[in-house]
């Protein structure tokens, strides 16, 4: 069987991690790709939105990517073996938002976003000033905490438009690329974070290093992305 496989020109890869997209999730999502189509939300308007988001980063992680060189019988030598915390040691969320031309401060979110959380620590110190001052439009998921009652009613309050995005649909956000940019950053620090204080610092001085023309190349992606969620009818696209 893996011979006819290999002949076939298949090759075994590690699978693509995506949500589950059911028929009705899909067409959710082809018929906003539809209505965001080039031709009707040009570059110019995807240049006009906030997008924001939230991540968690560990304090101890191994992705299974790192590789050592060793000698048969050597796999639990002390140089060949990565330590790592079982639960990652605890971690920190963090929230933040890119434009074209400019990021947010990174907000650092202490416990569990509730909407009441939302609203005091990141729409009311930082989104509203940032879509006032530069006149856009505020992009966020479907998230519980940015969905309630409670959230809309203050954006609604303060005027703030909001796009309407569809659910299950991380990858069409170019925020996602951004997440793994600082995490890799923060990977190549020459001094690792050892406590849950250093990991904050760390993440915000690598937000503030990310360079402005990594996140203008994100935002440009959005006509490439929309083109190819219309080719997979509303399946999963490459990020």
């Amino acid at each position: 069987m893996l011979n006819r496989l290999r002949e076939a020109g298949l090759k075994p890869y590690r699978p693509y991690i995506g949500l589950p997209l059911t028929r009705r999730r899909s067409h959710v999502r082809l018929e906003w790709l539809r209505q965001h189509r080039p031709n009707a939300f040009p570059l110019r308007r995807w240049r006009r939105i906030l997008f924001t988001d939230e991540s968690r980063f560990l304090l101890y992680r191994s992705d299974r990517r790192q590789r050592v060189f060793r000698r048969k019988g050597e796999r639990y030598s002390n140089n060949c073996v990565l330590e790592c915390d079982r639960f990652g040691g605890g971690g920190v969320m963090v929230w933040g938002g890119i434009s074209h031309g400019k990021k947010t401060p990174l907000v650092v979110i202490d416990g569990t976003l509730t909407a009441q959380r939302y609203c005091d620590n990141v729409l009311q110190p930082v989104v509203v000033p940032f879509v006032r001052d530069n006149d856009v439009t505020l992009q966020q998921d479907n998230a519980r905490a940015h969905v309630a009652r409670l959230s809309m009613d203050f954006l609604h309050t303060n005027n703030i438009d909001v796009m309407n995005w569809p659910p299950y649909s991380p990858d069409f956000s170019p925020i996602e690329h951004i997440w793994d940019i600082l995490d890799r950053r923060l990977r190549r620090r020459q001094n690792q974070p050892s406590n849950h204080q250093q990991l904050r610092q760390a993440l915000i001085e690598e937000w503030q290093n990310i360079p402005i023309a990594q996140v203008n190349r994100l935002i440009n992606s959005m006509t490439r992305r929309v083109r190819a969620g219309l080719a997979a009818d509303g399946g999963h696209i490459r990020y």
